[in-house]
């Protein structure tokens, strides 16, 4: 699989991924902005952009007519935000393409950004939140990087909170955009099925009207941990279930042993084979769900497990997770050669049924493009992943696993944490 990168007369990049087998294609804008780019006064602004694009366009005045447009190309179109960037994509037939285009634009470059639907759309947003807030097994992430990242707009939940969402006007959208959303902070995928010519065509059409940057962008605030001991935050719900976060802070996006952290992840917690799903829940029976991650942001990351544990067996599954992750960085349980075996599949395999579909395509090589030096193709990937050794693995879990960058976030039916921040120590 291979990419162009073109850039327009007017300075915009474009990025091509050609897939000649489909019949679908999908175009994606990018902004490299997200909530850890926000006014903490403001905090939200950027999932409130995301919405409020939808609510009408020059074109298209209300979210009905642009809703009508996709829906008469049998198109899918959604966008998403981060805490570092927010995208917006329509997926069609390749036969499309044009029109994909001509609605995208419309949206991302002449919005309305009506008052009257800003207003209505603050009460969606905050039932957005108190879904998330009542939903512990997702709302138990931001409480994770609530107490890792304390202190930076990092550990600021993306949507914001009822207040800041209730104090946004049509103003603050105006001026966040003009801080955002010019040619040098932007960004097009398009994957799928296309001519390259034509498709570059309609890029220099529709998307004319991008202006540079106007005001001084806002940036944000590196994160540099000041942790010295492990933290804990706890949120007391009653529930029959607790939901947890265990996990280490650790390196960014471009960190030169990700390969060797990814793998990491696999061996300790990534399918059902896995050492923390074995010993948590097919053991023990402490859980339903036990996974290892890797979350990375610009300048740091973190390894974690999420596990849904019964309420009685809490503090006995949290010795397990630490004495998995101390137990491999120890050697006290050794990484044998099948296991990095299996993990390269794992990992090599879930990302080829990732690239499966044109959205899957745009995510990987969109977010390189805005944030990595290099950008890498699914071959260079796989290449990068089987250089890998047990020793790089060991390298990097004896840098990650230490007290001193350990984290814990619980949602469960207790009072205090005073025991859980005894095992912690």
């Amino acid at each position: 699989m291979d990419y162009k990168l073109h850039t327009l007369s007017s300075g915009l990049r474009v990025l091509t991924v050609p897939m000649p087998g489909l019949e679908s294609v999908t175009v994606t804008i990018w902004v490299k902005t997200g909530s850890r780019n926000e006014h903490p006064n403001l905090a939200g602004i950027s999932h409130f952009a995301e919405h409020i694009v939808f609510k009408g366009s020059k074109k298209r005045p209300t979210a009905k007519e642009i809703s009508i447009a996709v829906d008469g190309m049998g198109g899918e179109f959604n966008a998403g935000t981060t805490k570092e960037w927010t995208n917006f994509f329509i997926k069609v037939g390749k036969e499309n393409l044009e029109m994909a285009t001509d609605v995208l634009s419309d949206m991302i470059i002449n919005p309305i950004l009506s008052p009257e639907e800003i207003e209505r759309e603050k009460g969606t947003i905050i039932q957005e939140i108190r879904m998330y807030d009542d939903t512990p097994m997702i709302h138990i992430g931001d409480v994770f990087e609530e107490v890792a990242f304390d202190g930076n707009q990092l550990g600021v939940d993306t949507a914001g909170s009822e207040k800041t969402v209730q104090s946004i006007k049509r103003e603050d959208f105006i001026k966040y955009r003009e801080e955002h959303y010019h040619l040098e902070n932007m960004l097009i995928t398009i994957a799928g099925s296309f001519d390259e010519t034509k498709a570059i065509k309609h890029m220099e059409k529709y998307f004319a009207g991008i202006s540079e940057i106007k005001d001084k962008m806002l940036g944000y605030e590196k994160f540099e941990s000041k942790q010295k001991a492990p933290k804990l935050k706890l949120l007391n719900r009653k529930g029959e279930q607790t939901q947890l976060i265990l996990g280490f802070l650790g390196d960014g996006k471009g960190y030169g042993g990700r390969f060797a952290q990814s793998l990491l992840s696999v061996i300790l917690g990534g399918g059902m084979s896995s050492r923390m799903f074995i010993e948590v829940r097919e053991r023990r029976g402490f859980a339903y769900a036990v996974r290892t991650s890797y979350e990375r942001y610009q300048d740091t990351g973190y390894i974690s497990t999420y596990s849904g544990v019964n309420t009685d067996k809490v503090e006995d599954a949290i010795k397990v997770i630490l004495d998995q992750c101390y137990g491999l960085a120890s050697k006290k349980y050794p990484i044998t050669q099948k296991e990095l075996t299996k993990a390269k599949g794992f990992l090599k395999g879930n990302l080829a049924l990732g690239l499966e579909d044109t959205i899957g395509v745009s995510d990987l090589f969109g977010d390189q493009e805005l944030f990595n030096q290099k950008v890498l193709t699914p071959e260079d990937i796989y290449k990068e992943i089987d250089k890998i050794t047990i020793k790089d693995i060991y390298v990097e879990a004896k840098k990650l696993f230490v007290p001193e960058k350990l984290n814990l976030a619980i949602i469960g039916p207790f009072k205090n944490g005073e025991k859980f921040k005894r095992l912690l120590n």
